[in-house]
Formats: C-alpha cells, sequence, structure tokens
C-alpha cells in the first residue's frame, strides 16, 4: 500500500499516511483541524544499474569485431 506525505498550510504540521489508490486524499488537519492539508510531492529516486546506461560503457570488442568483418 503507497504511503503520501502530507502537509498542513495552516499550522505546517507533516505527517505521513498509507492511503489504497481507491481513497480520496486526506484534507483535514489532525493538530488543528482544519481543512488545509496537501499532498507534498517529491522526485523519485531512480537507480540505473548493470551495463549500458553510461557513455563509458562499451559493447565487448567480439561483439564489435564481428560487425567489422562483413
Amino acid at each position: 500500500m503507497p504511503t503520501y506525505h502530507y502537509r498542513c498550510k495552516n499550522c505546517g504540521y507533516d505527517f505521513t499516511q498509507e492511503q489504497s489508490f481507491s481513497d480520496d486524499p486526506i484534507t483535514l488537519c489532525p493538530h488543528c483541524g482544519k481543512e488545509q492539508v496537501r499532498k507534498v510531492y517529491s522526485a523519485v529516486p531512480i537507480e540505473f544499474k548493470g551495463h549500458g546506461f553510461y557513455r563509458t560503457d562499451r559493447a565487448s570488442s567480439s561483439a564489435s569485431d564481428s560487425s567489422k568483418k562483413d
């Protein structure tokens, strides 16, 4: 189940909540009771593993040799 980060615009209270995709977003602050809560969006971390993601990754010499023999 996804975890969402929320922040109240009124009092600045930060909290996270596990919710299903079908659940409505939280709008009521559990700290001050105002309807000023909004989701906080952030960049998703990406990690590239393996060969082929960098310019310095090259095909093996046997693969490049076979293409030159034609």
